[in-house]
C-alpha cells in the first residue's frame, strides 16, 4: 500500500509539472519584445495631452482659414473638392490602440472587428469643418486605405459622427491589390479641382510612397511651402508609415528585429 501511495504521488507531480511546463509555453515572459506595450506613452498622448487637440484645431482652423482664401479667389476650373484621409484625421482609433497595448495584441488581429463596431468618434475640429466645407459647395471626398470591403462600417461611422456627403461615391476605399492612393486622388482629380488635401501620413499626400526615413524628411524640406497651404498634416505617433520607414517597409520583421530598428535609428547625444 505503502509503494503504490509512493507511485501515485510522482505521476502526480509529474503531471502537475508537466502542467505548468505547458502553460509557461502558452504565456509569453514579462520581458519578452513587445511592441503594442511599448506603444503606451503615444497612445497615452494622443488620448490625454491638451497638445494633441489643440493641434486638430489648428489644422482645421488653418483648413477653414485657406477654403475661404481659395473660394474668394475663384482661381480654380473645375469644382472644388477637398480630400481627407479618414482614420486618426477624422476619427479616433486611439480606444482600439489603448485595448491593443492592454492586452498585448498585434494591431491587426482584431482591426476589422473594430472597424465593423462602427464606434469611433469624431476628433477635435472636424465635424465643425466638414459642415462648413458642405455649406460653400465644396465637394468632400474621403480617401482612406480601409478595405472596399470595410465600405458600409466606414459610411456607417461617417454617419454616426455626423459627416456630409459620407456615400458610396465618396467614400473611397483601397481596393484588391491596389498601393497607395493615388488611382483614388486622380479619379477626383480628373472632375474636381483638388484645393486642400487632409491627413495624418506623409502617404495621404503625393509624392511620399516608399520613401525611406531621410527621403521623406527631405522631401518635406522640399515642399515645405505646401504646408498649410494645400497640405494639413495631423499628428500621430501611434502608427504610420514614418514607423514602417523605419523598417524598410518589411513588416515580416520579428518585434525583437524591430525594436532593435527602433533603438538604432535614434539620434543620441552624451550628456
Amino acid at each position: 500500500m505503502k509503494k503504490f501511495t509512493t507511485i501515485v504521488s510522482v505521476m502526480l507531480v509529474s503531471f502537475s509539472f508537466f502542467g505548468l511546463q505547458i502553460k509557461a509555453q502558452q504565456i509569453a515572459p514579462p520581458n519578452a519584445t513587445n511592441l503594442e506595450e511599448q506603444n503606451t506613452m503615444s497612445v497615452l498622448w494622443f488620448q490625454k495631452s491638451g497638445e494633441a487637440k489643440a493641434l486638430y484645431y489648428q489644422g482645421y482652423n488653418i483648413g477653414k482659414m485657406r477654403l475661404d482664401e481659395i473660394l474668394k479667389s475663384k482661381k480654380y476650373g473645375l469644382k472644388p473638392a477637398i480630400v481627407l484621409d479618414i482614420d486618426e484625421t477624422i476619427v479616433d482609433n486611439s480606444p482600439y490602440l489603448a485595448w491593443n497595448v492592454q492586452t498585448r495584441k498585434k494591431f491587426d488581429v482584431n482591426w476589422n472587428q473594430w472597424v465593423q463596431k462602427a464606434e469611433s468618434r469624431a476628433l477635435p475640429g472636424a465635424l465643425a469643418f466638414l459642415k462648413y466645407a458642405d455649406s460653400k459647395g465644396v465637394a468632400i471626398y474621403y480617401i482612406s486605405n480601409r478595405q472596399e470591403a470595410q465600405k458600409v462600417a466606414t459610411i456607417k461611422v461617417l454617419h454616426q459622427i455626423g459627416a456630409p456627403q459620407a456615400n458610396s461615391k465618396h467614400v473611397l476605399l483601397q481596393q484588391p491589390g491596389e498601393i497607395g492612393k493615388e488611382i483614388r486622388r486622380a479619379k477626383v482629380a480628373a472632375t474636381h479641382d483638388i484645393v486642400l488635401l487632409f491627413g495624418d501620413n506623409l502617404n495621404d499626400f503625393s509624392g511620399f510612397d516608399g520613401l525611406s526615413v531621410s527621403g521623406r524628411i527631405q522631401a518635406v524640406d522640399r515642399r515645405k511651402d505646401e504646408f498649410g497651404k494645400k497640405l494639413i498634416v495631423f499628428p500621430n505617433p501611434m502608427y504610420g508609415d514614418w514607423e514602417g520607414a523605419i523598417y524598410n517597409y518589411n513588416e515580416k520583421k520579428s518585434d525583437s528585429e524591430k525594436a532593435k530598428l527602433r533603438k538604432e535609428s535614434l539620434e543620441v547625444v552624451q550628456p
